[in-house]
């Protein structure tokens, strides 16, 4: 490439105080010069919005006049860049130098898709938090090789589930076609969504190892009763709106055993409340569930069956959510369960 396109990146602020200022400098030193940098402030109460415009004043900063949340406050940044490509990226990251070259290097390698970096832990060093994120069937999205040690293995791009939200990377003509962040969604597995989507258009997501961000994780709700509501919520709406009818219903039978443990799960977590709110909303919003199925099936090209020969067996839980015991355990469950339905449905 002999002319830099113009990456523009976007950076949701929520509250994130110095973290967001870190972030911004850290962006500054990268070894790519045409950038725009778009803060999106979700009306911030400890002003760090502001003081970063004071001490970056060529940055462009879109003050909302209330909290729209992860999707629609980065959908207000995308709609106002002007970027050939778009970064979205979270606050409390700090990245590369080389982050965005890679990433491009790894768009020109592949062609359209969406794309992640590796992200390693900011506080803790040489462990990973994520080597690509993956959809497994029952519609659970986790990070590869999170906490996991850093090894010094040869890594080359792959295709993954769905490209992290922490960071990630795409053109403005891709996200034209898929189409933005489902605000419904508000936060979490909002990724998980746009990946889902993508790939049911044969817009695949992929992971480019050299390209390297460190972060913080999860500055805000960490693991809150909120985030596990939202969570819970989320994955089901994805399985009602991205699933063919028929597909569904050939999994119906083993969600429901599935929906039993996380049932039990969020019990032991005291979240029971978290669980009755989630399902009660997606009982309340049938009809925009039922609209977007509509949506997705009339744009979908590749087929469930597809789509689903790529989706783990297995998922993996952090060891600070539950511990290893319940993990093996669960995971033994939606192993055997998986494996039975893609029998069925493969």
């Amino acid at each position: 490439m002999n002319k830099e396109s113009l990456v523009s990146v976007i950076i949701l602020n929520y509250n994130a105080g110095k973290l967001l200022l870190d972030c911004v400098e850290s962006i500054k030193k990268s070894d790519y010069n045409n950038l725009e940098i778009i803060v999106v402030d979700n009306i911030s109460s400890d002003n760090s919005q502001t003081i970063c415009k004071e001490k970056f004043p060529d940055i462009k900063l879109i003050q909302n006049e209330k909290n729209f949340g992860y999707c629609e406050g980065n959908n207000i940044g995308i709609t106002s860049a002007k970027g050939e490509f778009l970064i979205i990226l979270n606050p409390d990251t700090i990245v590369d130098k080389n982050w965005i070259k890679e990433l491009i290097l790894g768009y020109e390698k592949i062609g359209e898709g969406l794309f992640q970096p590796k992200i390693m832990s900011l506080h803790e060093e040489g462990i990973i938090q994520s080597t690509g994120n993956m959809i497994q069937i029952f519609g659970f999205g986790f990070a590869r090789d999170k906490g996991e040690k850093i090894s010094d293995k040869d890594e080359e791009i792959e295709r993954i589930g769905y490209a992290s939200g922490t960071c990630l990377f795409t053109s403005k003509k891709v996200l034209q076609k898929i189409g933005l962040f489902d605000k419904f969604l508000f936060l979490y597995h909002d990724d998980l969504d746009l990946g889902w989507r993508a790939a049911q258009m044969g817009i695949n997501s992929y992971y480019v190892p050299k390209s390297k961000i460190f972060h913080v994780e999860s500055y805000s709700l960490k693991w809150s009763s909120k985030k596990f509501y939202w969570l819970e919520r989320n994955r089901k709406y994805c399985l009602q709106t991205h699933y063919s009818k028929e597909t569904y219903s050939q999994i119906k039978l083993s969600l429901f055993v599935v929906d039993l443990f996380v049932w039990m799960f969020y019990i032991s977590k005291g979240f029971l409340g978290a669980k009755i709110r989630a399902e009660l909303d997606i009982r309340k919003n049938r009809e925009k569930i039922e609209k977007k199925y509509e949506e997705l099936e009339k744009n979908k090209i590749i087929s469930d069956k597809e789509l689903i020969k790529y989706f783990p067996d297995e998922i993996f839980v952090p060891k600070n959510v539950s511990n290893q015991s319940n993990n093996k355990n669960f995971n033994s469950i939606l192993t055997r369960l998986s494996k039975k339905v893609k029998k069925e449905i493969l």
